[in-house]
């Protein structure tokens, strides 16, 4: 039988995977997807050691530990399976990396976890806890690379008043494929900001999901995405408001380029009775490069109170603005050096917002290698 569904915006989850039956495609959750493009993940494909390769580096301060499966750190961030990639994961992982931020330590410098695909014809399974104690604030990224089929869960727990910003870079190669779910719980007074990146991958979809353990929380969710020829990138979130005097900001910007590229952005918030005094606003904006691309941006907004400060959503999908093009042109501008200042205006204040410096060279130079490939020719 199938989940129960608590909210239209999202279903009730559950570690039993006979409650996750294989999809056809003709679920909502799974409507976007190319189930065929998985390799098995979603089915039955056996799960083996030796896919990724991950290396850690910790950040002075903070602690990274490698733990059984059984660890009972699994799970603290409340994450519940709520699709059948994840419940198989959660299943499979044969140890949990743990990442700690002792209570009021402020570290300066970032923690990279690098996960290298090593090319394996199975697929892998990981599992992986970020903990940022009272009154705490580092930088964590996660890192994607290489070739590999790869289904991850990954959980964010900040203690009350604590500074997370956690960041998952998918650089993989063009025939990798990963489904991650990525659920953060946010304590009294925490704020949590969640940074999404994926440019590499045949298929990379993402589940990103926030709630609140206490008033006064904060969550900020950013992501840039550039797909091309034939790349599927999909990108779901949720945030489930379930306390007072909480907030939540979402902005994504994507491009795409070539035949058969496909970005999709669901965008789902739900407010619960509980959440008076809320502010949250989320927004999805796509650039289409070429002819044959295709972008969906569904965004959601369930309200169970009115007590709330402020709630609203923006979507839109669109070619090169003309106006911009012509005011670069008319003033002596070539048409492919005009494109690309068009592109990187699109993306820079965004990846100005991401607060990690080297990682925003990186992401700048990024776009500049995808603009190479159609746009600059």
């Amino acid at each position: 039988m199938g989940l129960d569904v608590s909210s239209h915006l999202h279903p009730v989850g559950s570690f039993d995977l006979a409650d996750h039956p294989v999809p056809t495609g003709m679920e909502e959750i799974w409507r976007f997807t190319p189930l065929k493009r998985l390799r098995g993940l979603h089915d039955s494909a056996p799960f083996a050691d030796g896919a990724v390769v991950l290396k850690s580096e910790a950040a002075p301060g903070v602690v990274v530990e490698h733990l059984a499966a059984d660890a009972v750190v699994r799970g603290t961030s409340g994450l519940v399976p709520t699709d059948r990639v994840s419940a198989r994961a959660w299943e499979a992982a044969t140890g949990v990396t743990l990442v700690r931020v002792p209570a009021e330590a402020v570290v300066e410098a970032t923690t990279v976890l690098r996960h290298v695909g090593t090319g394996a014809d199975t697929a892998g399974a990981a599992h992986t806890v970020i903990v940022a104690e009272k009154f705490s604030k580092a930088t964590v990224v996660l890192d994607f690379e290489g070739t590999a089929v790869l289904a991850d869960n990954i959980e964010i727990v900040l203690e009350d008043g604590a500074e997370l910003t956690v960041v998952s870079l998918q650089d993989w190669a063009d025939d990798a494929v990963h489904h991650s779910t990525q659920h953060a719980k946010i304590g009294r007074d925490a704020t949590l900001k969640h940074v999404s990146v994926s440019f590499g991958g045949d298929v990379v979809r993402h589940d990103a999901t926030a709630e609140y353990d206490g008033p006064g929380g904060s969550v900020e969710m950013l992501g840039m995405y550039f797909a091309d020829e034939g790349q599927h990138i999909e990108h779901r979130l949720f945030v489930d408001h379930t306390a007072p005097k909480t907030r939540s900001n979402v902005v994504y910007k994507g491009a795409l380029q070539g035949e058969g590229a496909h970005a999709v952005w669901i965008g789902n918030v739900l407010i619960r009775k509980v959440a008076e005094g809320i502010e949250t606003y989320e927004e999805n904006r796509n650039l289409i490069l070429t002819d044959g691309c295709q972008a969906d941006s569904v965004p959601n907004l369930e309200i169970e109170t009115g007590e709330i400060e402020g709630a609203g959503h923006a979507s839109a999908t669109g070619r090169f603005d003309d106006n911009q093009l012509f005011y670069l042109r008319s003033r002596g501008i070539e048409e492919a050096e005009a494109r690309r200042l068009v592109v990187h205006g699109f993306f820079n204040d965004l990846i100005g917002k991401i607060g990690v410096e080297s990682l925003e060279d990186k992401l700048r130079e990024t776009v500049e290698a995808e603009l190479a490939k159609n746009v600059l020719r």
